[in-house]
């Protein structure tokens, strides 16, 4: 194994509730082996980007009630393809080439499954997207 594939498993979360079988399909189970994990370990990362986003956005997000939030945090990762291009970047460039030319194989499908993933992260942390100055006082 390359020092860069050790390198990047060896640093990858470890999700013990991920289960994989011989019934699962190729897409599910790189999910469950490479997406969920990579998502994980760049979970901060992602934070401070969407945080970055709103800010780049005059900040409108803050002035939501939580539903609209909800709704603006799934239509931002569905619609604005500059930022699903940088965070979809920002996990393939933590794949081994191998993991690569698996992922090239059926991108598409899994770019909507890594898009979902990062959706829930950002829905499942967002207590966290409150007004910096908010967030000082705590």
């Amino acid at each position: 194994m390359n020092t860069r594939q050790f390198n990047l498993k060896s640093i990858r979360t470890e999700i013990s509730s991920a289960t994989i079988n011989d019934d699962m399909s190729s897409d599910e189970r790189f999910q469950n082996l490479v997406l969920r994990p990579v998502i994980k370990f760049q979970s901060d990362l992602f934070i401070e980007v969407f945080r970055n986003y709103i800010n780049k956005h005059k900040a409108v997000f803050y002035d939501l009630v939580l539903d609209k939030r909800i709704n603006y945090i799934e239509n931002v990762i569905q619609k604005d393809m500059k930022l699903r291009n940088s965070m979809k970047g920002m996990i393939i460039g933590q794949f081994t080439v191998e993991e690569y030319l698996i992922y090239i194989e059926n991108s598409s499908a899994l770019n909507k499954r890594m898009m979902n993933i990062v959706k829930e992260r950002l829905l499942s942390h967002i207590q966290l997207f409150e007004k910096p100055e908010l967030l000082a006082a705590v």
